[in-house]
């Protein structure tokens, strides 16, 4: 998969099998991938700052792609995600790093900056603004309030406390799993990646996407047929449990991540997303990406970029127009 120089290797972590994608020589990059993904989306980045003379690395965080997933749902909080990024540099040999992250990925590196600002020189987010902490409600809560059971955060908490899991002797499959399995891995990658509309994104309970699956989808011009066979194998291996425990983590990050409220991240930072990326089209998203309010919680915030016409895996959509501007930021450093 991919291949063009680009190297693989496992490291051990924090009691886990990390999987790494590398390429190059020079000061590292690292590029923190979200949901769906893996080290894959970022394959522009890794080839273009390997030319550029940068040490690109992009692991497969845990949960995803060929890292270890662990079965403890509650194992995969900033905590457990930024111990293992920690694990990776120090084995990798790298003191202090440039960090990029999309998606979780970014939320993760809002983290990383927070709790280890000594390890980070300079850090470029896409798409997922800093998320203050609301010291009176709880993630999930609040997301209900506001958009509903069937907003897609709160149809990836699923249900599994069943007596059966109580015990240890099985688990029944979480309900959107086994929604996204009889819609097909296929199918729920292909719209996710390439469809998801500039809004709200919801997923009706017992239907999700059956409507928007029906109508056939055109891969645009950044997704091949070949790149997107590369999501689907990865996915089929692994299915999406990894990545969904993310989002069933938010409220037990904002219980963990309490002594921390107030706190700001203290990082050179430069922030872009695309005028169409759901998140920036979703009320309560889109306030804390006014320049001035996260310039409150991220104080060296130096610029945020809206990309016109763009949405979500800006990466992807705009990957040269993405380099130069990460190239340009950390060439002050």
């Amino acid at each position: 998969m991919e291949g063009n120089g680009i190297e693989h290797r496992t490291v051990r972590t924090n009691g886990i099998n990390i999987h790494l994608a590398e390429k190059g020589e020079g000061p590292i990059i690292l590029f923190l991938h979200g949901f769906p993904e893996f080290w894959y989306s970022w394959r522009h980045q890794l080839h273009a700052f390997a030319s550029l003379g940068y040490r690109a690395v992009a692991p497969d965080l845990r949960g995803y792609g060929d890292s270890d997933a662990p079965a403890d749902v509650n194992s995969y909080t900033y905590f457990h995600v930024v111990g293992d990024l920690i694990g990776v540099l120090d084995t990798i040999g790298a003191d202090k790093v440039f960090v990029v992250g999309h998606d979780w990925g970014t939320l993760i590196a809002w983290y990383l900056c927070l709790f280890r600002p000594d390890r980070v020189k300079a850090l470029v987010n896409l798409s997922v603004a800093f998320p203050p902490r609301d010291a009176m409600n709880k993630p999930i809560d609040t997301f209900r309030a506001f958009y509903g059971d069937e907003y897609y955060i709160c149809r990836f908490q699923g249900a599994i406390e069943t007596e059966l899991v109580e015990i240890g002797i099985d688990k029944e499959p979480r309900a959107i799993e086994a929604e996204f399995t009889e819609i097909g891995i296929e199918k729920v990658l292909k719209y996710i990646l390439t469809s998801v509309p500039a809004a709200p994104f919801y997923l009706p309970k017992g239907k999700a996407l059956r409507e928007q699956i029906d109508i056939p989808i055109t891969l645009p011009s950044w997704l091949s047929e070949d790149e997107l066979k590369c999501y689907v194998t990865q996915y089929e291996k692994t299915g999406f449990t990894g990545g969904l425990n993310y989002y069933r983590n938010f409220d037990l990050n904002w219980e963990l991540i309490a002594p921390w409220a107030g706190s700001k991240v203290e990082i050179p930072t430069k922030f872009i997303i695309g005028d169409l990326d759901l998140t920036y089209n979703t009320p309560g998203f889109k306030e804390n990406m006014n320049f001035d309010v996260m310039k409150k919680h991220v104080p060296l915030l130096v610029d945020i970029v809206v990309m016109k016409g763009v949405g979500h895996f800006v990466h992807e959509e705009k990957a040269d127009e993405i380099n130069q501007l990460i190239h340009d930021f950390f060439q002050k450093f």
